[in-house]
């Protein structure tokens, strides 16, 4: 009884449970609490473990997935190619919100971790995208290695056909089950989270939650230029339509998406706020559930982002322009690549942070307070499957124009 108790608990109340307690302890045990820290160094090394053949997985999966359809290739491709486009602005304006907050204030936190200081030139940085050794790659975890050769390999794929089927199928294979390791390990998480915040409070003292606010805050100041600006000007400028009559009929699934911080659950939702844009409903059964598993502006974009700024601000490690690179680059082509990953925002902020060798313990002080920012998160990811649906219907013929500037419901002639 007391066990199907705890597995009524949502997952996000058993996290906080263990920040609040790993909080607890730090204070009672003081110095200590050290001899929990181990419970937090095993969730660690179980991300470490997941992230290498996850990553290369699940972007071979995603790329031959997307080149079976060859019946919607033009669209697929135009759909793929705004989520790149938005994920790379959200990855941008991320880093310029998280580089004017001052997240870490006096706080200071000491890392065992040494990052080497040689800084290569912008021509060695994309020199060193491309792996000399795959498997090595693989070994050591260089990501943005195993996400090029990862492409490669799918591109391949796609293009050797029927022979390469067997190949095909493995990697799905072992794309499951690498997603159904992850949610072993992520059911680690309120453990792990328990075990590096008594340690971090014992050995530093309650002063080390107080920037968790300004995180907070810098996360829903990023989410909303991102959603105004971003997409309202995409709306305004590509698509050519009033930003306003699409932020007002986005409302209701923007709420949903709020307060259920579930993309698949705001499906039906956000189904409907596009049919009464007048985006046809063959493109909407296409789009949206793409874009729940695809579309990552919040969690792949802005949220890593900021995070990994966080993380280096809490722990005094400055980062430089190539590191400001390299978390762009990997938060978005990690945004699209891991699609359908359970966990993904936690699965791409381990993989931003393992590229520009940041301390990945920083996760637990964000990890508590995962819930209210998946909230804006979800809002700003629905958000953009919504606005990519109008833009993209309407440069395929997909969208009723009259439709989308009426006040009326949806016409029952809608599906194309």
């Amino acid at each position: 009884m007391i066990l199907d108790f705890f597995r009524r608990i949502p997952f996000w109340q058993k996290v906080l449970a263990g920040f609040a307690l790993g909080t607890l302890a730090g204070v009672l045990l003081g110095e200590s609490a050290v001899m929990l820290k181990p419970l937090g160094d095993l969730f660690i090394s179980a991300i470490k473990m997941l992230v290498a053949p996850l990553v290369f997985c699940a972007i071979v999966v995603s790329i031959t997935s997307l080149g079976s359809q060859t019946n919607l290739k033009r669209l697929s491709f135009k759909t793929l190619g705004m989520f790149m486009l938005t994920g790379t602005a959200a990855s941008f304006i991320g880093l310029t919100i998280g580089s004017l907050f001052d997240m870490g204030g006096s706080l200071e936190l000491a890392t065992n971790e040494v990052r080497e200081r040689d800084i290569p030139g912008f021509a060695q940085v994309l020199l060193n995208m491309i792996p000399v050794n795959p498997f090595a790659s693989l070994a050591e975890g260089k990501v943005l290695q195993i996400i090029v050769f990862a492409a490669l390999v799918g591109i391949a794929i796609n293009a050797v056909g029927q022979k390469a089927e067997p190949l095909k199928k493995v990697l799905e294979a072992g794309a499951e089950v690498m997603f159904h390791l992850t949610r072993m390990v992520l059911k680690l998480t309120p453990i792990g989270v328990f075990g590096l915040m008594a340690w971090v409070v014992g050995e530093y003292g309650l002063s080390t939650l107080l920037p968790l606010g300004k995180f907070i805050i810098a996360i829903y100041v990023a989410a909303l230029i991102h959603i105004i600006f971003v997409y309202g000007g995409l709306i305004k400028f590509a698509a050519k339509l009033s930003p306003l009559q699409f932020f007002r009929k986005a409302m209701p699934a923007q709420l949903i998406a709020f307060s259920t911080a579930s993309s698949f659950g705001t499906l039906p939702a956000s189904t409907r706020c596009t049919e009464s844009m007048g985006v046809s409903k063959r493109y909407s059964a296409f789009v949206l559930p793409l874009g729940a598993t695809m579309n990552m502006d919040g969690c792949g974009g802005i949220y890593p982002a900021i995070a990994a700024i966080f993380i280096a601000q809490i722990y005094g490690i400055p980062l430089d322009m190539t590191d400001y690179m390299l978390i762009a680059i990997t938060a978005t082509v990690a945004s699209v690549g891991t699609a359908g990953v359970p966990g993904s925002a936690m699965v791409m902020l381990t993989v931003t942070l393992g590229a520009v060798g940041l301390p990945l313990e920083g996760i637990a002080f964000i990890a508590a307070i995962d819930r209210v920012i998946d909230m804006v998160r979800t809002a700003t990811n629905v958000t953009g499957d919504m606005m990519t649906a109008v833009v993209v219907g309407k440069s395929e013929g997909q969208l009723d124009i009259e439709q989308f500037n009426s006040d009326e419901p949806v016409k029952q002639q809608q599906a194309v």
